[in-house]
């Protein structure tokens, strides 16, 4: 089973622009950073012209900051292994499950 953590970025909106092989540019809403078996990997959502994800595909990709210079861009990597992406998914999908739970608990709090 994968370990995985979210490192304390989810409570950040953040978005960031990546640009394509194909030249083009995309900018993605940040879903979280997750950490599986000492691997930092970020979930992002494809956004188009409106701000709008309507199919919710999400990508995944290798994640790694820069320690000796925390103003550097982040590098982001292509996880081209489907063992890896397989582990990262299922990451993301506990992520998710996690994510409802709390909110299920939040609201039955809320109506005490």
């Amino acid at each position: 089973m994968a370990t995985k953590t979210t490192n304390g970025y989810d409570d950040e909106e953040m978005t960031v622009e990546l640009e394509l092989d194909d030249g083009e540019i995309v900018n993605c809403a940040v879903i979280t950073i997750l950490t599986v078996e000492n691997q930092d990997y970020i979930a992002l959502l494809p956004l188009d012209e409106s701000g709008e994800n309507e199919d919710g595909e999400v990508w995944f990709y290798r994640y790694a900051e820069d320690e000796s210079n925390p103003n550097a861009e982040p590098d982001l990597a292509y996880i081209d292994d489907d063992e890896e992406y397989d582990k990262v998914a299922d990451a993301f999908d506990e992520y998710l499950d996690e994510q409802e739970y709390d909110e299920i608990i939040a609201c039955e709090e809320a109506e005490q």
